[in-house]
């Protein structure tokens, strides 16, 4: 299976702060009370470890669906990787930056955000319990491969607090009917 990274000669630069209109677009598929990414800030690297990433700074004033544990939990994870990673893919088809996109508008995008994109496999791992109120979070997609009409992403994500709270883990994103419709 071919490996895609970044094009050399995209035109976006190395990094591009997302503006609020593009993660306004992002979120609106959620309820207000779960939009929980405030800013984000996206790198074009093409390294021989990282085809793209975001970082993205969040805050969680209430959990949308429990009371309050008083630290990030595991639902909370998935919710801030899957609004970073859309974040992440928005911009990039947005700057035309990774081949797998080619012909996709930002139009298209929020067309299929929540129908062609899927979690194929996610794992994530809580090594010190985070503050949800303020924190940071980065996600990389690591290596892309396409097959036939679905394109699959390896990404891994951090999300860290000042106090040293700390949550790793990944994913592995199926993007069905990739090509261009």
């Amino acid at each position: 299976m071919p490996v895609l990274t970044h094009d050399a000669g995209a035109t976006a630069a190395p990094e591009v702060v997302v503006d609020p209109q593009t993660l306004a677009q992002v979120l609106a598929p959620y309820k207000p009370h779960c939009q929980y990414l405030r800013t984000a800030v996206v790198e074009y690297a093409g390294t021989a470890d990282t085809v793209a990433a975001a970082t993205g700074r969040f805050s969680i004033p209430e959990s949308c669906y429990i009371a309050s544990t008083g630290h990030f939990n595991a639902v909370e994870f998935n919710i801030c990787y899957n609004q970073l990673t859309y974040c992440l893919l928005a911009k990039c088809i947005e700057d035309n930056a990774l081949r797998c996109f080619d012909g996709w508008t930002p139009a298209d995008f929020r067309r299929r955000q929540l129908s062609d994109f899927l979690i194929a496999r996610f794992f994530s791992s809580f090594h010190k319990p985070l503050a949800g109120l303020s924190f940071e979070g980065r996600v990389a997609v690591v290596k892309i491969a396409v097959r036939r009409d679905q394109t699959f992403m390896k990404t891994i994500c951090r999300f860290d607090d000042d106090r040293g709270g700390a949550a790793e883990g990944g994913a592995t994103i199926a993007i069905v009917n990739s090509a261009h419709q």
